[in-house]
């Protein structure tokens, strides 16, 4: 199966166009494992850019596909786009309609303030786990002491990406690997989600911001499944306010 066959199809095309699209991107296209994943691109679908080492770059949106290509154009809302040199490698990631992650490498073919082109599309196999699939996205984030079960004494601090499996956050404060804290994380409207959360990497930035990587307490499939459809809609701009409540936890 080539990348190709990760895009979605115009329902509206017949079937003679669409077997010789298939035929032609089979011959233009190189085969992948069988156990890749099967997610789809579509056009409109929200795609995060993010540096190899996982530094978020910027976000758009599918406009234009080819056999190897992939053109991201401005969010609705959004300014413009910072340019980045050509041949840069980058890493790509986004949900599909059916809520399943996508991970993909590639490399910056053009780059212009209303344009994004990517080439060399590879599907990165850690997709197949939704545990690793991290959105970069930025939202307040209050920790708290394990011992504060009533939320009083916050720590104000910026979620830098999340995943079903824990985030990143950036903070002022000093904190100690191994530690365990409570994390409320304020995703646009929603309700705030509720994590307990152990530290399990830190680093510095920058003077005075440290950035630490903390691995959420196991999420029941339940959970997990909610919190892949907040981040989808979150992907695609979709609002929707029911996801849990505000006395939820997970």
């Amino acid at each position: 199966m080539g990348i190709f066959s990760f895009f979605s199809r115009d329902p509206d095309d017949d079937d003679e166009a669409l077997e010789l699209e298939e035929e032609q991107a089979a011959q233009l296209t190189p085969r992948l494992p069988e156990n890749a994943p099967t997610g789809e691109l579509f056009e409109g679908m929200r795609i995060d850019v993010a540096t190899k080492e996982g530094d978020p770059l910027l976000s758009g949106r599918i406009v234009e596909r080819t056999a190897d290509t992939l053109t991201l154009g401005r969010l609705p809302g959004e300014l413009s786009f910072k340019v980045f040199p050509l041949n840069t490698a980058v890493s790509l990631s986004g949900y599909d309609k059916k809520l399943i992650p996508i991970s993909l490498s590639a490399v910056v073919e053009e780059s212009s303030r209303t344009a994004f082109k990517l080439k060399d599309l590879k599907v990165e196999s850690h997709a197949e786990n939704r545990d690793t699939f991290r959105l970069p996205y930025t939202a307040p984030v209050s920790i708290y002491r394990r011992d504060d079960e009533h939320f009083r004494h916050p720590e104000e601090c910026t979620l830098v990406n999340i995943s079903t499996g824990g985030c990143c956050i950036q903070s002022e404060y000093v904190h100690m690997e191994d530690e365990v804290m409570r994390i409320r994380i304020k995703l646009e409207d929603y309700a705030p989600l509720n994590f307990l959360g152990q530290v399990v990497r830190c680093s510095e930035r920058s003077q005075g911001q440290f950035w630490y990587g903390i691995l959420f307490a196991q999420l029941t499939e339940q959970e997990i499944t909610a919190l892949n459809k907040t981040l989808y809609n979150l992907q695609m701009g979709i609002k929707e306010t029911r996801m849990r409540s505000e006395e939820g936890h997970w």
